[in-house]
């Protein structure tokens, strides 16, 4: 990642100045997969993180949501500064526990608990007004477009068949048709190790740190416990699947826990589909081709998914199209990098 330069710099020096920001050092942050850039400011033995999130970016969601959050109880960063139109804020910088970065065998199952403990609290708690949608047409939708829109041209060399779109499509309707009856809240999206960050100097709820919620919507809560359990950058033992599905149900009596697993399955089953065409669109049209290191992990998290017979309808449509030894990274792509 490089600093800023040309106009975007002297945008960012102003906004910096204007919050009393002049001289210090500014240390580039892991960047996620979208269009923002994070930057650590260090002052004086004071530190805060700039947000860089230039248009087509929009921090509204971000601040709507981090409200919510925070009114939770929840430990958020702290938002100090902020210019919507240049898309600029300043917040508190949570440090370097990210759960990815500290997660040993020996802590795992302390901060698997730990994040189940906050998803249930921001599960159990009525949403905001006005997040989008996250159902079945959207999934369907969003999964379709990163596998028939990227990755299939670039494993065929040509478009996909209108027909093998049509016939995932009524699969992935089939097998996500249940969701529309189960429970429906705020979901995160995106919670998983790498969002979430460890202050053990809090205490309660407020030792896990919680970032990159800008995407939340509403929709089935399984969607979230997958994301934690089924993440597609780092392996997770299937004792600690099965540990965090467990403390997640208990914590939610009132869930009926056969419903919900197979909502976990179907869940898993979309968002591998849709993060395995994810990992291409980031390489070809963002120029991210380290993000492809994932790619073998998320297709096997795939096929392990399309074992479930709840997830049957799709197994069968990908097995009409799709060929098992082509189920990978685009064969001219490079393999990326951790």
């Amino acid at each position: 990642m490089k600093r800023p330069t040309g106009s975007r710099e002297d945008t960012i020096a102003r906004f910096l100045a204007q919050h009393g920001h002049v001289t210090m050092r500014m240390t580039p942050l892991a960047q996620d997969a979208s269009y923002r850039r994070y930057w650590r400011l260090d002052e004086g033995g004071q530190s805060a993180v700039l947000m860089d999130a230039p248009p087509p970016e929009d921090l509204s969601a971000f601040v709507r949501v981090a409200m919510h959050l925070a009114g939770l109880g929840l430990s958020v960063p702290v938002i100090r500064a902020i210019d919507l139109e240049a898309g600029l804020l300043l917040e508190e910088d949570l440090g370097d526990g990210i759960f990815s970065r500290i997660m040993t065998a020996a802590n795992a199952v302390e901060l698997f608990d730990a994040a189940v403990d906050v998803l249930v609290i921001i599960h159990r708690a009525p949403p905001p007004a006005d997040l989008p949608a996250w159902g079945a047409d959207e999934m369907t939708e969003t999964a379709l477009g990163t596998l028939f829109d990227w990755w299939w041209p670039a494993s065929f060399g040509a478009p996909a068949p209108e027909s093998a779109r049509a016939d995932v499509r009524a699969a992935l309707r089939d097998i996500l048709a249940p969701l529309r009856a189960g429970p429906s809240g705020f979901v995160h999206r995106d919670y998983f190790a790498g969002n979430l960050v460890w202050l053990p100097e809090r205490a309660g709820p407020r030792r896990v740190g919680v970032l990159d919620f800008q995407s939340a919507a509403i929709g089935h809560p399984a969607y979230d416990v997958v994301s934690l359990v089924e993440d597609a950058r780092r392996d997770i033992p299937a004792e600690i699947r099965a540990h965090v599905i467990a403390r997640y149900l208990a914590a939610r009596p009132e869930l009926e826990a056969a419903a919900f697993r197979a909502a976990c399955a179907v869940c898993a089953a979309q968002r591998h589909l849709r993060v395995a065409g994810q990992w291409v669109r980031l390489a070809r049209r963002d120029d991210r081709p380290h993000y492809l290191a994932h790619g073998a992990r998320t297709w096997g998290l795939l096929d392990n998914a399309l074992r479930a017979p709840e997830v049957a309808p799709l197994a069968r449509a990908l097995d009409r199209w799709i060929p098992r030894e082509r189920r990978g990274n685009p064969p001219d792509l490079p393999a990326g990098a951790p």
